[in-house]
């Protein structure tokens, strides 16, 4: 093993203005990284969100969160490169001025449903941009970092799986997750491209706009809408915190026993949607619950082990869900109430 110094090291984060992306990158920039964000905007961000395309509940909500994702890109002194990574002409002249040591890939359509009813656009925006990606990094780049997810897994058999798991994605999404490891897998079999494929875990945290499960609670509670929960809110679901993921990905980037690896990247313990419900709840009084039908093709998961990550880069996960949530719940509200356009009628109600 060895330690590779952040200080100066070049990083390209493709798909690096979204969630995950933009978190990972400010993180990075604070350690001394040439940072570079490649990102074209239209997925889940400014795009898409203008005019609404994907006909999300409240589009002005999240235009102003990720606008404060931009501003703080900019305040942090991060290059942004707004480039489509489907341009493999575009894409490669970029990564030739930036000349990378570290690529980390995210550009994807990060929502299982919305990968499930328009296969076309997930494929394009997910294999075609990892093929221009890797084409370019097979010759140019030290390590290639894959965002995948524990959707390859589909339904869990046990309550716990590890890496040596067996699996069975379910769905577009999960599907794709999986081809593009194998891709990448194969690109390290024929040009020796060192990789890292990671997979988190039902993310939350701050400023994502994904719709995942923390998100919708604290939106629909901020408006005075009901929570919806299946079965009760029964299902276990390991819910990482982005904090934890920014972590374990930094981990990955400065410690060679990350090269060639596959991990699991959450916080190792499943808890119950319902206990995220009861959380919600003390920040919330009153709140109405309701129940709704399952999505057949969202997998039944639990905890991923996440000790061989523990073992050879050293990660330690440190944000259970009732220390994480509640801080994200706190930035929410704080955030919704400095909102121009939405502060009015918290006041009149």
């Amino acid at each position: 093993m060895s330690i590779i110094p952040l200080s100066g090291r070049r990083i390209a984060i493709i798909g690096g203005a979204g969630f995950i992306g933009h978190n990972l990158a400010i993180h990075l920039k604070a350690q001394g990284a040439d940072v570079h964000v490649i990102d074209g905007l239209e997925v889940n961000n400014l795009l898409s969100l203008t005019g609404n395309k994907d006909s999300v509940p409240y589009p002005e909500l999240m235009l102003q969160v990720v606008t404060e994702r931009m501003r703080l890109l900019q305040a942090a002194k991060i290059s942004l490169h707004v480039q489509d990574a489907r341009d493999y002409h575009a894409l490669s002249h970029i990564l030739t001025q930036i000349k990378p040591q570290t690529i980390v890939h995210l550009a994807a359509v990060s929502h299982a449903n919305r990968s499930n009813k328009n296969p076309y656009m997930t494929f394009d925006h997910s294999f075609r941009t990892l093929e221009n990606a890797l084409d370019w990094a097979r010759d140019g780049a030290e390590h290639f970092i894959f965002l995948s997810s524990s959707m390859v897994y589909g339904n869990f058999k046990t309550p716990v799986v590890n890496e040596e798991t067996v699996c069975e994605p379910l769905g577009i999404y999960g599907a794709l997750k999986y081809g593009a490891e194998k891709i990448i897998i194969a690109y390290n079999q024929v040009f020796k491209l060192p990789y890292t494929i990671i997979r988190p875990s039902a993310l939350y945290g701050e400023r994502c706009v994904s719709r995942r499960v923390g998100q919708i609670f604290i939106e629909n509670a901020l408006m005075g809408q009901p929570i919806k929960m299946s079965n009760g809110g029964a299902e276990a679901l390991d819910f990482t915190y982005i904090n934890d993921l920014v972590d374990g990905i930094t981990k990955c980037i400065e410690n060679t026993n990350a090269r060639n690896e596959i991990f699991n990247l959450t916080y190792g313990s499943a808890r119950s949607v319902g206990d995220m419900a009861e959380i919600i709840k003390e920040h919330f009084p009153g709140i109405e619950v309701q129940d709704e039908v399952r999505d057949n093709l969202m997998p039944e998961r639990g905890t991923l082990d996440v000790a061989k990550a523990g073992r050879l880069i050293g990660y330690v996960p440190s944000w259970s869900l009732d220390k994480g949530y509640p801080r994200y719940i706190a930035w929410y509200k704080k955030f919704f109430e400095r909102s121009q356009a939405l502060a009015r009628p918290l006041v009149e109600g």
